[in-house]
């Protein structure tokens, strides 16, 4: 690499010379940041999110959505919708205190502190040192002057300033893209939020299924029993023969195994939403119920064209891609000079009496680096710019279209779940039926235990089906809200200049944490308070 620096020491007045000597440097630095602030290049090209052309409406329905487009929006709290108190204090209490949600709410205020780090550089920089030492040097010192002192004592203070005019806008575009990327850490928080909102409901709806489920069973175990009853009085009575006996314990114990498989993956969903909502599985527990919630309300359904307003994940990509974009104008600095000034000065002298003007020293210049020639060094930044941009745009592009597949896949699947869970519920019926015929044919001693096992069976997985269908349903509805955006909007994101978290001369004391932007804050005050872990939750 060869670099060219030159050092300038310009013919200056006796008034400028003054004012660096009596202090005047700092008020002089900031004026002129201010003069240079504003004629800057910005050498970043014009910035526009990629418009894609969509469908009018969608091409899937869902029994949960309205008819039409309309312009109606989700609630923010859309899991009020399902009118189930125990869900509502579950996301309540995951929303105040789940650890990851909050940590993504830390990793926004990093990304403003890093913001500010980097719009630092804009402002001149000064610095104070102050040393003193006392030395002792060896009698029989080699080269020692023969009447040098043996012991000799220093004293130094002085500061040092020093400022780079962003003529090209490399620093302002770096502090852009540490906006675009808080900005971008906020849509993460949402999406986080939303995440950790779907996921509790659909795992509580999970575990209302295993309950459900777990109902199924009780009810067919206390019917296998008495049947069980029935075949072993008339095995007793030799009017049927011990195979019936053995076949009806049969269907009784495999059906009670069931039941404890069903009961084991309950506490572990139950485990699963426990730590969700930042309690200890030992010290959680949900009472069960016996039916399946049944939801009647409806979905305000966007028109496809707002979907990417109110997605956190689309507005997520599209803040990286602005980044990128001012990555380039970055790149393109690179081509141009770099230009620093620097001043220094102070006292020093062999005694204490440092404020004397003979005592005094001082420096001041600027450095000019002009890059040559870096083989093809710049060239690849600029073009690995260019490259890692439009890789945000396909990144962006892919991005919007899994949300149309989303969305599209929770309108077709809760209108079939929904048919087909009402075509299960007359299918329950009709094994009902059947299997209480059956149970009279058999007294009758018109068919075979044979015929009775399977018509309980039958009517043992009908049931089982239809509470699945009905789980999966429900869960497909908590996926269709949540691809539909939950709520979410993109003006809940914090504006440009909501960012910067503090003053540039404002006090340390408020160190601890930023202002809250965006609707996103932190315990910082009290970062301990969910740390009990065996609070009992309350239903």
């Amino acid at each position: 690499m060869t670099d060219m620096r030159l050092r300038v020491k310009p013919a200056i007045s006796h008034i400028f010379r003054m004012r660096l000597r009596r202090g005047g440097l700092i008020p002089l630095m900031l004026h002129l940041s201010a003069c240079v602030d504003g004629p800057a290049v910005d050498l970043a090209p014009p910035y526009e999110p990629a418009r894609f052309v969509v469908p009018d409406s969608w091409h899937g329905s869902s029994p949960f959505v309205e008819a039409k487009p309309s312009d109606g929006e989700l609630r923010p709290d859309w899991w009020k919708l399902f009118n189930d108190p125990v869900l509502n204090r579950l996301e309540e209490q995951a929303m105040a205190a789940n650890p990851d949600l909050q940590a993504a709410a830390e990793r926004f205020v990093q990304a403003r502190d890093m913001m500010m780090k980097v719009r630092s550089r804009l402002i001149p920089q000064f610095g104070l040192e102050f040393g003193a030492s006392d030395n002792r040097q060896s009698i029989n010192t080699l080269f020692r002057a023969p009447n040098a002192p043996i012991e000799q004592s220093d004293f130094y203070s002085g500061g040092l300033a020093s400022w780079e005019p962003d003529f090209w806008s490399a620093i302002r575009n770096r502090v852009r893209a540490e906006i675009y990327q808080a900005e971008q850490r906020a849509a993460e928080y949402g999406l986080a939020r939303l995440s950790l909102q779907a996921e509790i409901a659909a795992n509580y709806f999970t575990l209302r299924g295993y309950d459900a489920q777990d109902s199924v069973y009780k009810q067919s175990i206390a019917y296998y029993k008495k049947s069980l009853e029935i075949v072993d009085a008339q095995y007793k009575g030799a009017i049927v023969p011990q195979l019936d006996v053995a076949r009806a314990e049969y269907l009784l114990h495999s059906t009670e195994a069931k039941e404890l498989d069903i009961q084991s993956r309950r506490q572990v969903t139950e485990h699963a939403i426990a730590i969700l909502v930042n309690k200890a599985p030992a010290a959680f527990s949900i009472a069960p119920l016996d039916e399946l919630p049944s939801p009647d309300f409806r979905i305000p359904q966007s028109i496809p064209a707002t979907l990417l307003e109110r997605r956190p994940d689309i507005a997520q990509i599209e803040r990286q891609m602005a980044q990128a974009n001012r990555a380039i104008g970055i790149a393109r600095a690179a081509f141009f000079p770099n230009v620093v000034f620097k001043a220094g000065g102070g006292y020093e002298n062999d005694s204490m009496n440092l404020i004397a003007l003979a005592n005094s020293y001082w420096s001041y210049g600027a450095s000019i680096a002009i890059p040559l020639f870096q083989g093809g060094l710049r060239r690849a930044q600029l073009q690995q710019s260019w490259a890692a941009y439009r890789e945000t745009e396909d990144k962006y592009r892919a991005t919007v279209l899994n949300a149309f597949r989303e969305v599209e896949n929770g309108l077709s699947l809760t209108n079939r779940l929904s048919v087909a869970a009402d075509r299960q519920d007359e299918a329950v019926k009709a094994a009902l039926k059947t299997q209480n015929l059956t149970m009279e044919l058999y007294l009758g001693g018109l068919i075979s235990s044979l015929d009775l096992i399977y018509a309980q069976i039958n009517t043992l997985t009908a049931r089982i089906d239809a509470v699945v269908l009905k789980t999966e349903r429900l869960k497909n509805t908590v996926a269709l809200i949540r691809a539909l955006g939950g709520g979410w909007n993109r003006k809940q994101l914090p504006a440009d200049d909501q960012i910067q978290p503090f003053g540039v001369f404002e006090e340390y004391g408020s160190a601890g944490k930023p202002k809250p932007a965006g609707g996103i804050d932190v315990p910082a005050e009290n970062n301990n308070l969910h740390n009990d872990l065996t609070r009992p939750f309350r239903q």
